[in-house]
């Protein structure tokens, strides 16, 4: 009966997709079928992270087709951990993006439109995460590229056609390119079930094998928005919506970080790309932070601390030892809640200052304190001032780094540092110009007053209680990740759950 849980996370955002959109003329309707079909998705995704911490990774065998011929869901604790973070923060930028739409008329957000693709995008993150074969987590990017194209150009003006059109070539790019490593991968192996390939993947040619570790990395590189494959990502995100920018931001880029977590431990053992992700995590810390110093735009500038502090991830992944993948998933976790936190502060800030661009914002922690806290917490939060979970979480990556010992890992140990004191710099100037400098007025002398709708405040708010909270639960926290970093590079667990028997 356990196992009847796996697949909820994907079917039920299906089904409530086709029946929001059903229900088109009826937003009501529309607004209480995915609040509970969200509300749900997060109950079901705690309960399997209890379930698979108890009893190991849950299969579900689609259609009654066994591995390897038929499609699998696998739900270990990292995919389960992913899935608790990424529903709760779907469910509070749905929140957000209701009280959004409440308050502009449904203008931005047109929830016809809006709320059949916020679902489909769930379903597409939720597939991701549960792939237990390499075309099905392809199926996923793909549904996520879909539903994302729809969102990002929603409003239909001409910079968020622009944008939108940027976004849908690179990825169609990335899925070109993971789709030619799949079809070489099945040519190669002749079988394209994950826990099938970690063995059959480890007695191909060593050129082979690198060859195809390397397209993959290609492709979920673009997806992550690695440097230098991330110049798309700083001119797509800021011309969406609020909601839909916030949900970006946390998510999206993440699931690549997950495909490459999922496929280096299971598929490509032994560190041997190692030196490329230090090489990689340490560019995209350092141009990601000097770009942001260079923008007058917070969403801009935001957007690329979110490149920046993907070289993290990737610092952590490249280590390739436990406390490294450990403080890795720890940093995750975090960032997904953090990143999400501040765009929607954000759009909170655009609402009550009518812009995003510095110099024509202030004053505004004197008018609105509530927003002030609001945008502060996660802001030192993102740049890792203790006792917040982005301190204890760099500075877990920081000892990984120091006990690895060589030079590289120095010099990433030294390049997180640099970035996180840049990163302070930045939203220490953000803060500075936007909250704390003379209020701006209007032409009339005037302050402008604008209210914020309660259900932008409260589910902000409340992404803020959880990002401040991961500090409380910051011990079990990274036990769990240490676990699941046991568990991904032993690789056993996630094979013998798919076969207990052994891989054929």
């Amino acid at each position: 009966m356990t196992t009847a849980l796996v697949p909820l996370p994907v079917v039920m955002p299906l089904l409530g997709a086709a029946l929001t959109l059903m229900l088109a003329r009826r937003p009501n309707a529309q607004r209480a079928v995915s609040l509970t079909v969200l509300g749900a998705g997060l109950l079901v995704a705690a309960a399997l992270l209890v379930l698979t911490s108890l009893h190991g990774p849950l299969v579900v065998e689609v259609g009654g087709w066994t591995a390897p011929l038929g499609i699998v869901l696998v739900a270990d604790r990292f995919a389960a951990l992913m899935l608790v973070v990424s529903a709760a923060v779907t469910l509070a930028v749905l929140v957000y993006s209701i009280g959004q739409g409440l308050a502009d008329g449904d203008e931005e957000t047109p929830l016809s439109v809006y709320h059949p693709t916020y679902l489909v995008l769930t379903a597409g993150v939720t597939t991701a995460f549960l792939s237990g074969d390499l075309f099905n987590l392809y199926v996923g990017f793909e549904i996520l590229l879909v539903s994302s194209y729809v969102l990002l150009t929603l409003g239909g003006t001409e910079n968020r056609i622009r944008a939108g059109t940027t976004y849908v070539v690179v990825s169609l790019l990335s899925s070109i390119i993971f789709l030619t490593a799949i079809g070489l991968v099945y040519a190669a192996t002749g079988t394209l079930n994950l826990a099938q390939l970690a063995g059959r993947l480890d007695v191909l040619p060593d050129n082979l094998r690198l060859m195809l570790q390397g397209m993959l990395l290609l492709a979920f590189g673009v997806k992550a928005a690695i440097f230098p494959l991330s110049a798309w990502l700083p001119d797509s995100y800021p011309t969406a919506p609020a909601p839909v920018t916030a949900v970006f931001a946390g998510l999206l880029t993440k699931v690549g970080v997950y495909a490459i977590i999922r496929t280096e431990t299971l598929l490509f053992p032994g560190g041997r790309t190692g030196g490329l992700l230090l090489a990689a995590a340490l560019l995209t810390m350092l141009v990601g932070i000097l770009g942001a110093l260079a923008q007058s735009d917070i969403k801009r500038l935001l957007s690329f601390t979110l490149v920046s502090h993907i070289g993290y991830m990737l610092f952590g992944v490249g280590l390739t030892t436990v406390l490294g993948l450990a403080a890795a998933i720890f940093y995750v976790v975090h960032h997904i809640l953090i990143q999400t936190t501040l765009f929607l502060a954000v759009g909170l800030v655009e609402r009550r200052g009518g812009s995003t661009v510095l110099d024509r914002l202030g004053g505004l922690a004197r008018v609105s304190p509530l927003l002030g806290v609001l945008f502060l917490v996660p802001a030192l939060n993102l740049a890792g001032i203790p006792p917040f979970s982005g301190f204890l979480g760099k500075t877990g990556l920081l000892q990984a780094g120091a006990a690895q010992g060589h030079p590289m890992a120095w010099a990433l140990v030294a390049g997180g540092l640099l970035t996180s004191l840049l990163t302070l710099y930045a939203v220490a100037r953000v803060w500075n110009l936007a909250f704390w400098r003379a209020p701006r007025t209007d032409e009339d002398g005037r302050s402008s007053v604008v209210t914020l709708p309660a259900l932008m405040v409260t589910s902000t708010a409340a992404l803020v209680v959880l990002g401040v909270g991961l500090t409380a639960v910051a011990g079990p926290l990274f036990d769990l990740s240490g676990a699941i970093a046991g568990d991904l590079l032993e690789r056993v667990p996630y094979v013998r759950g798919v076969y207990p028997g052994g891989a054929p």
